[in-house]
């Protein structure tokens, strides 16, 4: 069942420092569908939602672990896949940590706490979901070939 969406407009100055960069950016776009600079800002966005959970009173405390982890994980030099080596292909590992984070936080989280802080297009839950089903599906394909490759050396 869609529901359809519901736009809070907040007063300029009331609005928080990341939604005003964000909007400077990305021109908001009716249709729902994701642009390039969307997608270019979607390892931001999914941080900063996880820092803004991190605040909010309402997550509970075990969850708040799992957030900082996350957020720690993006802001750390150390990554499995190295962003100065691989240019914007190392971000990928980011991306991977902080959307499997925000997917364990759902389920411990009423989904209403987590749009309340969410800055990037569409519904944050679904874009939560397809990034990690995403990562779940490309995974799967590399593990198989990586196994068919390592059956076919053996023979």
């Amino acid at each position: 069942m869609n529901r359809p969406a519901v736009t809070i407009e907040l007063n300029p100055r009331e609005r928080r420092l990341y939604d005003r960069l964000r909007d400077n950016l990305v021109v908001p776009n009716s249709s729902g569908s994701s642009g390039m600079r969307d997608i270019i800002l979607l390892l931001p966005d999914l941080t900063i939602l996880l820092m803004r959970l991190l605040r909010d009173g309402r997550v509970p405390l075990v969850e708040k672990g799992i957030a900082l982890a996350g957020v720690a994980y993006v802001i750390s030099p150390i990554d499995v896949l190295p962003a100065i080596v691989l240019g914007p292909i190392g971000f990928l590992d980011d991306l991977f940590i902080v959307a499997a984070c925000l997917s364990r936080l759902l389920n411990h989280v009423h989904p209403d706490v987590v749009r309340t802080h969410w800055s990037g297009q569409g519904d944050a839950l679904e874009v939560i979901q397809n990034t990690t089903n995403w990562f779940e599906r490309e995974m799967k394909l590399r593990v198989a070939d990586l196994k068919s490759l390592l059956g076919a050396k053996k023979t």
